[in-house]
Parts: C-alpha cells; sequence; structure tokens
C-alpha cells in the first residue's frame, strides 16, 4: 500500500499548529498570573513601569508567601509532644472531670444549670450529638432540632462553642483540658458529657491550618468511653479570603459577575482536596469520620442563583453586590438571611441518611424571612441531598433515587 506524501507533512504542520496554541495559552496564563500578581503587590513594581520583571515577580511571589504564613494560626508547640500534660482534665477519671466542670474554680466560667451532660437512649436510629464548632456550623446547629422535630423525633444536642477560632476543635480541647493557652483554667463541658454519659455521635467545624491530631485527639478520648461513635466535619464553603487568595487578588472582586460556573468549580475542588487530605489522615484512627458537605450544596445554590434559578434571592456576597437577601452576609462568609435552613437540611441528610424532601410535616423554622417561599425551601431540600449523595466522604448514596441512603435498606 503507497502512502501518501503529504502525511508526513500534515502531521508535523499539526504538531507546530498545536504547539503555537499550547504556548499561547501558556503565555496567556503567565501574563495573567504576572496581572494579579501586580494587582495584589503594586509594591513589587519598583521602576513603576506598570508590569513586572522576573526579578519583580520573584519579589511579588515572596510577598504572597509572607502574607499566606502570617494568615495561618500559630499553634503552641505542646502540640508537637507525644503525650499532653499529665494534668490534662482528659487523662482524669470521669467522677473526677465531673467535678472539676461542677466545681466552678476561679478564671473558667461556672457549669451552666441548663447543660445538656446527657440524654435517655432515642430510638434506633436517633443519634446523640456531642459537638463543638463556630459562626459557621452555628446555623445547622440553630436548624438541626427543627427539621427533626417535624421528621417526628428530638435531636439530642449538648454543644461547646465558640466564635471564629475559639470555636474550633484545638482551642476547644485546649480550653476543655485545661492546657495550653487555658494551663489551669479547665472547662470541661464535653468532656464530663463524653466519659460519664452515652453518646454516639460528634460534630467539628473545621478552622484554618488544622492538622489530623486537633480531631484524633477528641476521638481517642470518645472511643474510650463510647466505643464505635460516628464523627462528622463540616467542610465550609468559599469565601472571599479563599478566592483572593486562590486567584492572587488584593481585594473583592468588583461585581458578582466575576463568580462564573468555573470559577465555583475552582473554589469547590480546592476547597475538597484540602478536606480529602486532613480527613483520610484523620481516618487512620477510625474509618467513621464524614463531611458534612455545605461547601457543594452553597456552591450549587450560587449556580443556580447564577441561573436565575433561586426564587427570591437577591445576590451571590451582600458585600459586593450590595443585595440584603444574598447567599453570603459579610466579608467573612458568614450566610445570608434564610440559608440556615440549607445547611440544616445537608446536617440531617448526612447524619440520618434520608434526603429532607420526604419530611411532610411542616417544619417550623425560628426565623423566616420574608422573600423565602416553599418553593426556595423545597430547592434547598433538593440541593441539599444532592449535595449529600454527591460527595465521596458523606457515608451516603441513593443508587435507586428514592432519597433513603443505600446503607439504611
Amino acid at each position: 500500500m503507497k502512502t501518501n506524501p503529504l502525511v508526513p507533512l500534515f502531521a508535523s504542520l499539526a504538531i507546530m499548529a498545536i504547539a503555537s496554541i499550547g504556548n499561547a495559552q501558556a503565555q496567556q496564563r503567565s501574563e495573567a498570573r504576572m496581572a494579579q500578581m501586580l494587582n495584589r503587590f503594586p509594591e513589587a513594581d519598583t521602576n513603576g513601569d506598570g508590569k513586572l520583571s522576573p526579578k519583580e515577580f520573584q519579589a511579588a511571589s515572596q510577598m504572597a508567601q509572607a502574607a499566606a504564613a502570617r494568615a495561618i494560626p500559630k499553634f503552641d508547640p505542646g502540640w508537637e509532644e507525644d503525650e499532653f500534660p499529665p494534668h490534662a482534665v482528659s487523662l482524669k477519671s470521669p467522677e473526677e472531670i465531673m467535678a472539676i466542670y461542677k466545681s466552678g474554680k476561679p478564671g473558667r466560667t461556672y457549669a451552666e444549670a441548663a447543660d445538656a451532660m446527657s440524654f435517655p437512649k432515642p430510638a434506633d436510629g436517633i443519634l446523640r450529638i456531642v459537638g463543638t464548632g463556630h459562626s459557621f456550623t452555628a446555623p445547622g446547629y440553630r436548624t438541626l432540632p427543627s427539621i427533626t422535630r417535624a421528621a417526628g423525633f428530638e435531636q439530642p444536642l449538648s454543644l461547646h462553642n465558640g466564635g471564629g477560632r475559639t470555636g474550633s476543635v484545638s482551642y476547644k480541647w485546649e480550653q476543655e483540658n485545661g492546657i495550653f493557652q487555658f494551663d489551669g483554667k479547665p472547662l470541661p463541658k464535653l468532656l464530663a458529657a463524653i466519659s460519664n454519659a452515652e453518646w454516639e455521635a460528634m460534630i467539628w467545624g473545621p478552622y484554618t491550618a488544622d492538622r489530623p491530631k486537633f480531631y484524633t485527639s477528641w476521638i481517642d478520648f470518645c472511643e474510650k468511653y463510647n466505643s464505635g461513635m460516628k464523627y462528622f466535619l463540616m467542610d465550609a464553603w468559599p469565601t472571599l479570603g479563599q478566592v483572593q487568595m486562590q486567584y492572587q487578588r488584593k481585594g473583592n472582586p468588583k461585581s458578582e459577575s466575576f463568580f462564573t460556573d468555573e470559577v465555583f468549580d475552582e473554589l469547590n475542588d480546592a476547597m475538597n482536596k484540602r478536606v480529602a487530605e486532613l480527613v483520610n489522615a484523620v481516618r487512620e484512627t477510625t474509618d467513621k469520620v464524614y463531611i458534612l458537605p455545605t461547601n457543594a450544596a452553597m456552591t450549587e445554590a450560587a449556580k443556580r442563583f447564577n441561573r436565575g434559578e433561586l426564587p427570591g434571592v437577591q445576590g451571590l456576597y451582600k458585600v459586593i453586590g450590595g443585595k440584603e437577601f444574598s447567599i453570603w452576609n459579610d466579608q467573612r462568609g458568614h450566610l445570608g438571611p434564610g440559608f440556615d435552613r440549607l445547611e440544616g437540611y445537608v446536617f440531617y441528610a448526612t447524619i440520618y441518611g434520608k434526603s429532607p424532601q420526604l419530611i411532610s410535616e411542616p417544619i417550623k423554622f425560628s426565623n423566616n424571612p420574608s422573600f423565602l417561599s416553599d418553593e426556595l425551601d423545597k430547592i434547598f431540600r433538593e440541593i441539599a441531598w444532592k449535595a449529600v449523595v454527591g460527595h465521596p466522604l458523606s457515608g451516603v448514596t441513593d443508587n435507586n433515587g428514592n432519597g433513603i441512603g443505600d446503607h439504611l435498606e
């Protein structure tokens, strides 16, 4: 068979064309990166010509690394040790822990009489839950009891929350144990509850630069007294700080038009990668660690807003678009009005493996924003279930699409 003499020529031309396109795309990416770095660190442009030389770009990169380092919280060096200090409350007996909690020693908050330290054994499938958290987990904690009540049961909860870092797992471990920054000033609310009563699950909220040991310390203590518990980590959603860091921006985007589906996919993927690394490391202690996928739920809601499919919702970020009924309320990323329901639905769907779409009874939420219609609430339930069954670390799948987790059937 004869070979067409033009084939090698065409192949060579094709390879050259592909290489040319690749080089052009790489150059465009490089120029975009340069522009981003110049926008974020204009002081790196020492000669003031409006562009970065290779040397100036290197200086801007060093500035970015320094800024990132400053944003990472510093943890007590005691976390590097193999053992906690001998006076750590978690090393004491259950009776001693409860006595410390009830003692009201100077330097700490006295135990409130209303603290729920134990609950009777509930019906099969209902979990007694302890939890730490902050303002990102608060919406789910607030709405979950209303959701479970409509589903036919009361949710047993014992929480020790804070705001920001004061609600993180490491901070609460130090505070409850009376170690490191709380040396000699323990407040063992959850340690007293866990060691003196029965529990089936624990929930956490994430924080910057979390380490596996922050979580495994809690797991080891829980397993000592309540073997076989389940553990749920909320993964949170894309904040404007994450946007600035990921896209090397000095400030917020000037318009919400910046937030395309592709941007939300990139933010979602970056978050999923970080959380997966953490969870897989923690799972070396127990495989019963799961994700409450609020990231997937909120980014899905954002995409639907962009398509005009969230009736009544006015914007994405209130600090950018200025709309009252936005998904995110402020610079730090707190949820806007009504979106506490969506977070609560994600909690319910993950923990109990059932779609909130199956709840037929009216749900009596304490907050009812005027814009939030039954139609939007129905969409929230759909989004939550989609996020949960689609996340590989939620522990829930629904292959037959009936709204009940496969592990329950």
